[in-house]
């Protein structure tokens, strides 16, 4: 039953975690409803393989990065990984008792008054190129983040979209954002586990099938998020958001 479990979260990470719909949220839900031990270290591992997709899709851009280690791109992923890393050290004493299920309804609903709110017609300068400036702000939104239900994705390109920046540039680079914040939490919890005696009880089979479908569902979903940016209004997703918030507040 676990694994089949695991699988089913594999899949629910792989399609979440590009929509501005909180996967890590999704994973806590359902996690608790499927009965799933190591909820926040199920959710690392599959953070890391939807990161691999991020690679995959944006290989091109993540290679002049590398390249071009002083370019706009490059200064702009270090200006918001720098608050990202601040905010989340802070928090971090907190997020633990988030995983466990605790205020995920409310935070569904902040991610759903963020998407609704961020496209405002009122906003000054409205899809200006992105900047520093417009960096740092969304790197500060992805450390406010890092509760589960609060959507990284979602709340980083409201971010950028209340601070008038183009909503598929702001996209893209949110896509980008993840990857130095991904690698960085995998390096935290690889270290909590080689310096403390934790045992982990989660099947390795449904974790290893689990991390293959979040990963190719990913490369799916990150393509879907894009046109969705170009086509379609975030409000959209909101709804969706209170639904499953009211559905949580019932269910935990």
């Amino acid at each position: 039953m676990e694994i089949l479990a695991l699988v089913f979260l594999g899949l629910l990470q792989g399609l979440t975690e590009f929509l501005p719909v909180s996967s890590s949220g999704h994973l806590v839900l359902f996690g608790k409803l499927f009965g799933v031990s190591e909820t926040l270290f199920v959710s690392i591992i599959l953070h890391l393989a939807t990161l691999f997709s991020v690679i995959i899709v944006f290989r091109k851009q993540i290679w002049q990065i590398i390249k071009n280690p002083f370019s706009p791109l490059s200064i702009n992923l270090c200006l918001a990984t720098i608050p990202t890393c601040i905010i989340a050290l802070i928090l971090m004493p907190f997020v633990g008792e988030a995983f466990e299920g605790k205020f995920l309804a409310f935070s569904f609903l902040i991610s759903a008054i963020l998407l609704f709110f961020a496209e405002k017609k009122n906003i000054p300068f409205k899809n200006k190129p992105l900047d520093h400036k417009g960096a740092i702000i969304m790197g500060i939104a992805q450390g406010l983040a890092i509760f589960p239900g609060i959507s990284r994705s979602g709340t980083t390109i409201s971010a950028g979209l209340f601070a008038g920046r183009d909503k598929k540039e702001c996209a893209n680079f949110s896509f980008l954002m993840s990857v130095p914040i991904i690698l960085l939490s995998l390096f935290l919890e690889i270290f909590e586990f080689a310096t403390t005696d934790i045992f982990l009880s989660v099947s390795w089979i449904g974790l290893s099938l689990s991390f293959l479908i979040a990963f190719l569902v990913g490369i799916f979903s990150i393509k879907l998020m894009i046109k969705l940016t170009q086509n379609s209004s975030l409000k959209y997703f909101s709804l969706y958001l209170v639904l499953i918030a009211i559905f949580t507040f019932f269910i935990l």
